[in-house]
Order: C-alpha cells, then sequence, then structure tokens
C-alpha cells in the first residue's frame, strides 16, 4: 500500500506502482501531449489540460452539425442553422441578452435574424463553434457588420485588419466613410494615415470631389498631410470646380487651409493671384494682398488696413536634409558627388551627380531646389570661369539649366533671401578681382546688377538675417586677412561697413542659428556668434581643429559642420573627413562620425522636402 498523506512515501529504492492512467505518483513527471502539471503547490499539483476547451468545441460542433441536443434554429430568411442555446449566450451579450431574459425568443424554436444573408450566419456560427472563420473580399463587409450586430469583437477586429492590408490611394477615402459607418476607428485611423502620406494619388481620386466641406477642410488643413501646397490649391480648386455653385461659397474658408508661406512664388503669381474665382471674393482677395507684400515681396511692407499674415509652421511631413555636393575629394580632382545625410540611419545616399565638374562654385537652397552657380569648369583642355546655374530637385532627384549669371565667376559667395538669390565678389576668367553682385529673381527669372561691395574680398563668410546680407572677414588680392563686416541693406540696395579686430577669417562658412549669426573656424578653431541687434560678438565653444575650406549648416537649431582641410601642430596642411555637430544650448561639440571621404572646398546644405513616395507598398 502506498501512502499519500503527509510524511508518507515509497522506502528507499521501492520502485512504486502506476497510478491512474499510468501517472506514477512520485515526484517524476509524466510528459503528455494531452496535459501537463504545470504548479507544484504544498497540497499536490495542479493540473491544467490545455487542449480541453478546443477539443470541447469540436465536440459541440459534432453534436450541431448532427441536431444532436440543439434546441433552437436560427434563421436568416428561409435558410435554417440548428445550434444550442447555452453555447450561442455563452459566446456574446447579444445572444445571451436573446436567450436569458424574458424575450419570445428565449422560448421559440425558430429565431429570424434581420440584417443577415445565410453565407454569413454560416460564417458566424462556425466562428461561434471553432473560433475560425475565412475573411475574403467578397465576404468582409457583411461579416465585420454581422461581428458588430452580434458583438464579436475579436472577429471585428480581424475584419478591420483585413482592410487596412487592402488599403490603398485610390480607396481610402471611401475605407473612412465605411469606418465611421461601422464606428471602426482602427480602420479610420489607417485610412486617414494612407489618405495623408499619398495625398497626390489621392487628390485625383474621384472620391475626394465627392467630400464635403468640411471633410475636406479637414483633411486640407492637417500637419500630416504630405503633399507641396502647390497640390493642396490644385485639389481645394478641382473640388470647388466638381459643383461651382454650390460649393463656391466654401472658398473663403477652403483657401486658408493653404499655406501660402510655402508656396513656390512662381505658382504663386501665376496660377493662384491671378485665378479668377478667388478675385471675386473679397476675403480672398485680401489674403493674396497680404501674401504678396509679406511673403512674395524682398522689401516685407504691409498696407496698415491689411491684418498680417498669421505664421503657419510647414506640414509635419516636411523633412531636413543634409546636402553635400562638388568640392575636392580625397585630394584629388573636383568631383561630381552629391550626398544626402539620413540623420535617422545615420547613412549616407548617393544622389544625382553634377551635370559637369565645377571648382569653387557657389551653392544655395531656395523654394526647396538647390541652385549651383557659377564656378570654374573645364572646356576643350581650357579652364573657364562659368556664368552657368544648376538646379537640383531632391524630390525628382534630377538636374536642369536654369538662367545663367550676367558675371562668369568662381570663387564667389552666394546667399538666398525670399525669392532671391545674392551672388557676391568671386573670379574671373585671368583671375581679375569681381567686386560687383548681381541678384537673381525667382519670379522672374532674371538676374540684375546691384550695388557692389565696398571692399573687394575673397573667400568671406556670409549670411542673411532679417533685411540684411553680411560678410565676415574673407582676404584682399594679396592673400591678407581683413578685418571687416560688411553689410548690404537688401531694400535699399546701399551697403555699409565696420572695422572690428574681432574678425579675421578666411575661407570660413558662416550660418544663422536662432537670432545670431555663427561664423565657424576659417584658419583658425574659433567659433564667434555674431548679434545683429546689438551689434556684438560673442565666443562659443572652440572646434577641436583650426579649420578652413569646410562646410556647415543648421538642422533644427544645430549646427553641422563638415570636412574642410585642418592645420596641425606642425602648421602642415590635412585633409579631413571630419563630421561634427554643435550645440548651442549646452555649448559643446559631438563627433557624428567621419564623411564616406575627406573633402573640401564643397557645399554643405539643408534642403527642406517631403519625401517622395513614388509606389505603394
Amino acid at each position: 500500500m502506498v501512502s499519500l498523506g503527509a510524511g508518507g512515501g515509497n522506502s528507499p529504492g521501492r520502485q512504486a506502482g502506476p497510478g491512474i492512467g499510468g501517472c506514477h505518483c512520485s515526484k517524476t513527471r509524466v510528459s503528455s501531449p494531452l496535459y501537463r502539471m504545470d504548479e507544484e503547490s504544498p497540497d499536490g499539483l495542479l493540473f491544467k489540460d490545455h487542449d480541453f476547451s478546443s477539443n470541447l468545441l469540436k465536440q459541440l460542433n459534432g453534436l450541431r452539425q448532427n441536431r444532436i441536443l440543439t434546441d433552437v434554429n436560427i434563421c436568416a430568411s428561409a435558410w435554417e442553422v440548428p445550434c444550442h442555446r447555452n453555447v450561442l449566450a455563452s459566446s456574446s451579450p447579444y445572444f445571451r441578452a436573446m436567450f436569458c431574459s424574458n424575450f419570445r425568443e428565449s422560448s421559440e424554436a425558430k429565431v429570424q435574424l434581420k440584417g443577415i444573408d445565410p453565407t454569413t450566419l454560416d460564417q458566424i456560427v462556425l466562428y461561434v463553434y471553432t473560433g475560425e472563420v475565412h475573411i475574403t473580399a467578397e465576404r468582409v463587409l457583411p461579416l465585420m457588420e454581422a461581428a458588430s450586430m452580434f458583438q464579436y469583437p475579436k472577429l471585428f477586429e480581424a475584419c478591420s485588419s483585413y482592410l487596412q492590408s487592402q488599403l490603398t490611394p485610390s480607396n481610402c477615402l471611401g475605407m473612412i466613410r465605411l469606418s465611421e459607418i461601422l464606428s471602426c476607428e482602427t480602420l479610420k485611423k489607417k485610412s486617414r494615415e494612407v489618405a495623408l502620406k499619398y495625398f497626390p494619388e489621392v487628390a485625383s481620386s474621384a472620391d475626394l470631389r465627392e467630400l464635403c466641406a468640411l471633410e475636406l477642410r479637414d483633411y486640407l488643413g492637417d500637419d500630416e498631410l504630405c503633399g507641396e501646397e502647390e497640390k493642396v490649391f490644385e485639389a481645394l480648386m478641382v473640388w470647388v470646380k466638381h459643383d461651382l455653385e454650390a460649393r463656391k461659397r466654401y472658398v473663403q474658408e477652403l483657401f486658408k487651409q493653404v499655406r501660402l508661406q510655402y508656396v513656390h512664388p512662381a505658382f504663386f503669381y501665376h496660377f493662384i493671384a491671378s485665378d479668377a474665382l478667388l478675385q471675386t471674393s473679397p476675403a480672398c482677395q485680401a489674403i493674396l494682398e497680404t501674401a504678396k507684400r509679406q511673403v512674395f515681396s524682398l522689401y516685407g511692407t504691409s498696407a496698415p488696413d491689411l491684418k498680417p499674415l498669421c505664421h503657419v509652421p510647414p506640414r509635419n511631413s516636411y523633412q531636413d536634409f543634409l546636402i553635400l555636393l562638388g568640392g575636392r575629394k580625397d585630394s584629388q580632382q573636383t568631383t561630381r558627388d552629391v550626398l544626402l545625410y539620413n540623420g535617422q540611419t545615420s547613412q549616407w545616399q548617393d544622389l544625382a551627380k553634377l551635370p559637369t565638374r565645377l571648382y569653387k562654385a557657389s551653392a544655395v537652397t531656395l523654394h526647396r531646389n538647390i541652385y549651383v552657380i557659377g564656378g570654374m569648369a573645364v572646356r576643350s583642355g581650357k579652364s573657364l570661369a562659368c556664368p552657368n546655374v544648376y538646379i537640383f530637385s531632391l524630390k525628382l532627384n534630377q538636374w536642369r539649366l536654369g538662367e545663367p549669371m550676367l558675371v562668369a565667376r568662381y570663387s564667389h559667395r552666394s546667399a538666398a533671401r525670399k525669392n532671391f538669390i545674392f551672388s557676391i565678389g568671386g573670379l574671373g576668367d585671368r583671375q581679375e578681382f569681381i567686386g560687383s553682385m548681381e541678384r537673381y529673381d525667382s519670379i522672374c527669372n532674371v538676374w540684375e546688377r546691384m550695388a557692389s561691395m565696398p571692399v573687394g574680398v575673397l573667400h568671406p563668410a556670409v549670411a542673411v538675417k532679417d533685411q540684411r546680407l553680411y560678410l565676415f572677414g574673407g582676404e584682399d588680392i594679396m592673400q591678407n586677412p581683413v578685418r571687416l563686416v560688411q553689410v548690404y541693406h537688401i531694400s535699399r540696395n546701399t551697403w555699409f561697413k565696420m572695422e572690428t579686430r574681432m574678425i579675421k577669417n578666411v575661407c570660413a562658412p558662416a550660418v544663422v542659428l536662432g537670432e545670431r549669426i555663427v561664423i565657424v573656424g576659417g584658419y583658425t578653431r574659433r567659433i564667434l556668434a555674431y548679434d545683429p541687434k546689438s551689434n556684438k560678438f560673442v565666443k562659443c565653444a572652440d572646434m577641436k581643429d583650426r579649420r578652413m575650406h569646410h562646410g556647415a549648416t543648421v538642422i533644427r537649431n544645430k549646427l553641422y559642420v563638415t570636412g574642410g582641410r585642418r592645420l596641425t601642430s606642425d602648421c602642415s596642411i590635412e585633409d579631413s573627413d571630419a563630421f561634427d555637430c554643435y550645440d548651442p544650448e549646452t555649448d559643446t561639440w559631438t563627433s557624428q562620425g567621419q564623411l564616406p571621404h575627406k573633402l573640401f572646398d564643397h557645399a554643405c546644405l539643408t534642403l527642406q522636402c517631403i519625401p517622395h513616395t513614388s509606389t505603394f507598398p
């Protein structure tokens, strides 16, 4: 006899006999595919049969199929399905209320269900008895409606997940309407994400033209919309003209959703400002006049009777990309490479190469494009100063030829302000010193001569802040540092100069960082921040090396410095592949790694753009 009480057990060397089902009563575990003892307690073992419930459902489904112990027929029109009341009541609150309350269905042999077809009824019953259902494109909608009506939330979400997997730009607006009818928030959220992310494709769909005014306003005003403002305006006008008489009264309210600050000026003047429908609305005309004077005018004047155009940030879909282009690579000849840095992955990506090799060209960003201006090019074996302008679109990853400058120049400096580009100084074909400045008007697509700088310099640090263009330092024709700040008043087309002992930079970039202009190195490690309002310089944390011919740009209020040449402790010159970041809040530098190769005399720019989604995954 085997004792199972406390302190009982087999004597040493004696084997216990088999228990019920072949399970020994010693501490030896017997593994089984059907059950296992998971938890040991002072009073024994807790037995868990993990397949019991699924086996029970299978047995119940077998009884149902053979009409054994079934006590109700649920019907869809003339179609009847025998079931067990207790199984249905256990599966959903809907059937629990039907069969466990004082409704007449609780005692009827047949229960007629409205709003469901026979095929869907079969699928619901199969789900109740097996926990399985096959969702297809043809059956998903009636199945989802039935899951909502009979209160099967997991089946409802499974149908929602299936529909989400079928989303495309052509059907997402229809899916939003469907999600509202079915009160499905997960489907609505995903459909809206697709509609916003693939806005250009969605804007051309017939579904957009069927939106009501409030829906369109909510859609076009969303910060997450991935599309240029030109596309937003075009979508608005297509919607209005689809039913002009009924919809023209909404033009004023909907036009406010177009963020005019980020529209290309040529598009603004040629398509928006001249639109006949907008001209019929006094309120729209006032918005246009304000935009003309405050956004697209270089002089920023505003009439006293016009309300200021409220500042609206760019949509969240815009991203800042760091771009490097041209320069001298690994001490070799001038490169045509164009590189994009992805801050999220810390990876460099090759873009379309420059159309030609340009030595000491200048480059700026304007209207989501890069303008590469002038430089020295080799033609027929001769090096010649070039007046050409090449324009790069990140969205298309393509270059095109722009309007050439009036004067061919290289080793010059360029800066952009609103709709204009200023190109200053440099050298000509015969290496003659050029003190002139010219300005490009992107609206009229012309270059025009402006006032020349007071003192001709090469390689100054250049930046634009508010209504003024600043030239810091540089060198004269004898390569001596010039301790000057030369300031150009843009609206007056006049210059003035200030002497200062703080300036001694050559071949250094300058950037606008917050309210200050930062001069980055230039044969020195020193970083100077200039406050135009107080006309004072402040020293920032030094760079690690004495640096020149490097690039610098600002992304999200941080300064990034790339490549260049550095002076070693023994005054020799080395090319650099350094990639560093300065944080003005902490006044500290951190390394971002290395460039793909050593590089100097290159352009380093920040380009704000919406990533192009050419295909829907």
